[in-house]
C-alpha cells in the first residue's frame, strides 16, 4: 500500500496548484522540468509551497478536491499555517461515504 501526499506549488504569478503524489520530490522535479501538469508548463519558476502526508489514495483524492474548492485566501492560510491541515482532514472523516 502506497503512502500519498498532498502538495501545493506556487507559480511565478503567485497562483497555487494543488496535486497529490506518492513522492513529492520526484513530482516537483517533473513539474519544474515541464513534464508534469499542463497547468504548470510555461509558468516560470516554481516553488513547493506546502506538502503534507495524507495516507491512502482515496483520502488524498478527496482532500485534493476539497482544497481545490477553497478560496485563494484560504489556501494561503493553509500554506502559512493559519489554517490547520488537521481540520481539513477531520472534515473529510465526518463526510458520509458512498
Amino acid at each position: 500500500m502506497s503512502t500519498w501526499y498532498l502538495y501545493l506549488v506556487r507559480t511565478l504569478d503567485n497562483r497555487l496548484y494543488t496535486g497529490i503524489t506518492t513522492d513529492v520530490d520526484r513530482r516537483f522535479l517533473q513539474h519544474q522540468s515541464g513534464k508534469g501538469a499542463k497547468a504548470l508548463r510555461g509558468k516560470g519558476e516554481l516553488k513547493l509551497a506546502f506538502s503534507h502526508l495524507v495516507g491512502d489514495r482515496s483520502s488524498a483524492l478527496r482532500l485534493e478536491y476539497r482544497i481545490k474548492q477553497l478560496t485563494k485566501a484560504q489556501k494561503e492560510r493553509l500554506v502559512s499555517g493559519g489554517l490547520a491541515f488537521e481540520d481539513l482532514l477531520a472534515g473529510l472523516q465526518k463526510q458520509p461515504t458512498d
